[in-house]
């Protein structure tokens, strides 16, 4: 599986929002996974997100979205090692993850570090037609009914894929989804 990272924190930069409105705590209610409508569109996010949210799991999730279809502009076929005939099918999606409170990243380091070593992993998995893109970020979390706001580093993944028809797209990124949360509980 193709995969890269990134920082991209300064600036106008997004953040990951750990406080927004719509979040569901899948590490106290894992059951609610099919509460959201991206499980519903993207199956294999169900099963990523709770073993990503696993009491074990150096990480907890708290926001993801799916794209089912993206546009030709929006993917390379050389970076997810892809056949000139899976061109026309591509979809995507993506995760807001943030360490565990036991694996807090108290330096960027660290957080480049873990992004490194991730990427190292998925690389070594033979997947083709699809990648991982793993983006640095601010989070900002909620810490007080002050409403006064901690920063603190996650990552955004982006997960991508492309196939020969839709279906064959979708099974291609329920997989690396699937791969993806393996090789980050392992870490």
């Amino acid at each position: 599986m193709e995969a890269d990272w990134e920082f991209e924190v300064g600036g106008d930069a997004p953040v990951i929002d750990a406080a927004w409105a719509g979040f569901v705590d899948l590490q106290r209610e894992p059951e609610r996974v099919w509460d959201l409508p991206e499980s519903l569109q993207l199956p294999g996010l169900a099963d990523a997100l709770i073993k990503l949210n696993a009491p074990a799991s150096p990480v907890r999730t708290f926001k993801c979205d799916v794209w089912p279809q993206l546009d030709a502009g929006d993917f390379d076929l050389d970076e997810m090692d892809a056949p000139p005939s899976c061109s026309r099918h591509a979809m995507g999606c993506y995760i807001d993850l943030m360490p565990s409170a036991s694996q807090q990243w108290n330096l960027p380091e660290m957080a480049a570090d873990a992004c490194k070593h991730l990427c190292g992993v998925l690389r070594s998995i033979p997947m083709r037609c699809c990648r991982t893109d793993l983006v640095i970020r601010h989070v900002f979390v909620n810490t007080d009914p002050a409403d006064q706001q901690l920063m603190r580093l996650g990552v955004t993944a982006y997960l991508t894929s492309c196939g020969e028809s839709s279906a064959e797209a979708m099974r291609t990124l329920q997989a690396a989804l699937g791969a993806f949360a393996d090789a980050l509980a392992a870490t």
